[in-house]
């Protein structure tokens, strides 16, 4: 028997959001919209007793692995992009005050160099209409800091990754970047304009390692491990069992991850093309950005691959030929839902007897047809031998009444 309880009326909070992030420590150090908010996680980790061990297969921005160890727990976090495990290594490592102190010190030398190096600038990375993104100036100072940044640090050294860090945190703010939607998109014509006007780059950057730095002081008292891992083949972790699994996947929204990380990534040197890129977004789950759309349509769910039969009505209304790509969304779905049966059947690998699980996640719409996700994930997780199930409706996500975000939960009996 599944549990659903609709706690009404429902609000848009915006602590149960990304927003809630932006000003909490190592959680706001760089911004990516989709992510959860840490009030969510740690409303759940309160919940509980004793020191757990805590998974979290879709690491994401590392949201549930960096409150599990502030929270005294043993943690482990999962993910298929590498920038994502760099970031997430970063924000649950221990840093000392030595290491603090020499990162100022590493900043001062790197703006000097900045500031004396005028001519001779580095070319910039490989973004497609990247004038689009940063004006020539800004552009400019960027390149320059990140060659000093290679300069005056080891590039293997935690003083390098907290000055990356404070440059990502940089090049967004200096950007044309607008974080006004769903997923990034450009500044408003006036607001470019603003871009423009002559701003004091190094002060910015010294502003943001002091905001990152700030956080690097305050060490949790767990441990976390990241793992470069692909969800789907989580019996191939080589971990102890968990108790408690707290995650937030990727929506079935058609939102690719890679292509709002893609700033970061190129700087960083994480993407080279957008081969590449897409590449990695067709690894990932709900990955639809440039080679992975095309590879779309000639994919075709394996024998005993999960479906329902809601699931297919749905998929027939979505797919009807006076929806434009809708047979291409219709497949999207499919394989969405496949590839997070498999996840699930997987996770029963590594979980404790009686391990609790929390899906944090939300439906869509495609053509005005809703997709019942939180239903979907209840369907698998019972299927796959979970119990408890239950749906709890936590937030509306925008003004659109039937647009919720959920948490499914359920018991792993073992």
């Amino acid at each position: 028997m599944m549990n659903l309880a609709l706690v009404e009326p429902l609000r848009q909070r915006a602590d149960y959001t990304h927003k809630y992030n932006l000003k909490t420590g190592r959680h706001g150090w760089l911004r990516l919209t989709p992510a959860y908010s840490v009030r969510v996680v740690e409303e759940l980790m309160d919940s509980t007793s004793g020191r757990l061990r805590v998974l979290d297969p879709f690491c994401g921005t590392a949201t549930t692995a960096l409150s599990a160890a502030y929270h005294g727990h043993e943690a482990a976090t999962t993910d298929i992009n590498p920038f994502l495990v760099w970031l997430g290594k970063a924000k649950t490592d221990a840093y000392s005050e030595a290491t603090i102190s020499r990162t100022r010190d590493a900043c001062t030398r790197a703006l000097q160099i900045v500031s004396r190096d005028r001519k001779a600038t580095p070319a910039p990375p490989p973004i497609h209409n990247i004038e689009r993104w940063w004006n020539p100036a800004a552009l400019s100072f960027l390149c320059r800091l990140q060659r000093a940044i290679g300069q005056v640090a080891d590039p293997a050294s935690q003083e390098a990754t907290l000055l990356k860090i404070a440059f990502c945190r940089t090049l967004i703010a200096a950007s044309n970047a607008a974080f006004n939607h769903q997923s990034m998109s450009f500044k408003s014509a006036g607001a470019q304009a603003q871009l423009d006007i002559p701003v004091d780059y190094a002060g910015a950057f010294k502003a943001d390692l002091a905001f990152v730095l700030h956080g690097a002081a305050e060490n949790p008292d767990g441990a976390a491990d990241v793992i470069l891992h692909d969800a789907r083949a989580l019996s191939t972790l080589a971990a102890d069992r968990f108790d408690l699994v707290v995650t937030s996947p990727p929506y079935a929204n058609r939102m690719s991850y890679i292509r709002e990380l893609r700033p970061y990534m190129y700087w960083l040197q994480f993407l080279v093309n957008g081969r590449d890129a897409g590449e990695l977004d067709w690894l990932a789950i709900g990955g639809t950005w440039g080679v992975a759309t095309s590879r779309l349509t000639d994919w075709e769910p394996h024998q005993g691959a999960y479906t329902s039969r809601d699931l297919d009505r749905t998929l027939a209304k979505v797919a009807s030929p006076d929806n434009a790509n809708g047979a291409l969304l219709a497949t999207y779905i499919r394989k969405y839902c496949v590839d997070m049966a498999t996840h699930f059947h997987e996770l029963r690998a590594v979980l404790a007897p009686g391990a609790r699980l929390h899906y944090i996640v939300g439906n869509s719409t495609f053509y005005g047809e809703l997709l019942s996700v939180e239903k979907i994930y209840a369907h698998i997780m019972q299927e796959a031998g979970f119990v408890d199930v239950a749906i709890r409706a936590i937030r509306k996500r925008n003004s659109k009444k039937e647009l919720i975000e959920f948490d499914v939960s359920a018991r792993w009996p073992g």
